[in-house]
């Protein structure tokens, strides 16, 4: 299978660069399954997956809650550096990526704050990873709320002087029922929910689990092997509760729908039956990468954003829908002007 197979052509005008008004206001365009079985697409706005799903669906979501990931400092030297968190280790140390990392070598300090400095320990094997230890007092993570930025994708173009999109990207790179903090983007289908359209789900009978996966930055990294099948999948940790192992279990028995709320759910619930045969109550990493032809054990449905060519998220929908009909769909998402990637519209795959 080639990388080139799952290319497209999108116009930059497409790429949503804010989100929208408000969050369930977003357009849906629906993938579904005709009377006679042929493929039908119907455009929607997300307000209308109310309507959409009903007390035979099981509704999974990742509630991990992104961090301030992204940090701007200086050298003594008054050269600005960006630190960009990805993984904690003990001790204070974190894996983390540098820009310029030609301007730091080992025993580099980076000043991000009165209260928080950044020493460079060495760069790591792996992809441009540098290590470094953290130099602060007290808790990191109130420490970044106050002194990081939210990490936005590359093709969200930011200026951080911009006091009023940072204050916006807080509050909206960030789903309503994030809860689990360690993950460095956001699991993108989730923004479109608000605490009202949890409500009307619940209320039509519609049970409610959550998962957390911790988001990496594989995320943004494109495959670049030119046959899929050399891709190797970022380590992500997830959890799953009892409580929500026995939601799952409970459903399959009955013969109900799992509509999983983005990839990282996909992931989280099909590594677990990968590892252990079953959904059971477990922390684990997964590294699984899905393309077609998968044989998803686990999901039914998905809601998910529209993803980058090349993509391994482009790759997993497609395995799910079919990869002709994704990109039939595609097609007619540019077309209609859908807006594309973090914080534009969706799709849900409801075959």
């Amino acid at each position: 299978m080639l990388l080139s197979e799952f290319d497209y052509t999108l116009p930059e005008e497409l790429i949503a660069q804010t989100p929208a008004q408000r969050r369930d206001k977003s357009r849906m365009m629906v993938l579904g399954t005709g009377i006679n079985g042929e493929n039908t697409i119907l455009h929607k706005h997300f307000y209308d997956i109310v309507d959409l799903l009903d007390d035979n669906c099981v509704l999974i979501l990742n509630n991990t809650k992104v961090i301030p990931a992204r940090l701007y400092g200086y050298k003594d030297t008054g050269a600005k550096i960006e630190v960009f968190l990805l993984k904690e280790h003990d001790n204070k140390e974190w894996e983390v990526l540098i820009k310029p990392s030609k301007r730091v070598k080992e025993g580099t300090v980076i000043k991000v704050a009165d209260e928080l400095s950044v020493e460079v320990l060495h760069q790591l094997a792996d992809d441009g990873k540098w290590l470094v230890k953290m130099i602060y007092d007290g808790d990191v993570l109130d420490i970044l709320h106050r002194v990081g930025n939210i990490p936005l994708p590359p093709y969200i173009e930011r200026k951080m002087t911009n006091e009023e999109l940072k204050k916006l990207d807080f509050e909206r790179y960030q789903t309503v029922y994030a809860k689990e903090e360690g993950s460095v983007a956001a699991p993108t289908a989730g923004l479109h929910f608000t605490q009202e359209i949890l409500k009307k789900l619940a209320d039509k009978g519609i049970e409610i689990g959550y998962v957390t996966l911790n988001v990496g930055i594989g995320t943004f990294r494109p495959v670049k092997c030119e046959n899929v099948l050399d891709h190797k999948m970022d380590s992500e940790s997830f959890e799953i509760t009892q409580e929500t192992a026995d939601l799952i279990n409970r459903a399959k028995l009955q013969g109900k729908k799992i509509v999983a709320v983005g990839t990282t759910t996909v992931r989280t619930l099909e590594t677990a039956y990968k590892q252990f045969g079953k959904i059971q109550a477990c922390k684990s990493a997964s590294e699984l990468f899905i393309y077609p032809p998968y044989e998803f054990k686990v999901i039914d449905k998905l809601i998910t954003n529209f993803h980058l060519p090349k993509s391994t998220l482009l790759m997993l929908v497609s395995a799910l829908a079919g990869k002709d009909f994704i990109f039939k769909a595609y097609e007619e998402a540019i077309k209609n002007k859908y807006r594309f990637y973090s914080y534009g519209d969706c799709m849900f795959i409801n075959i």
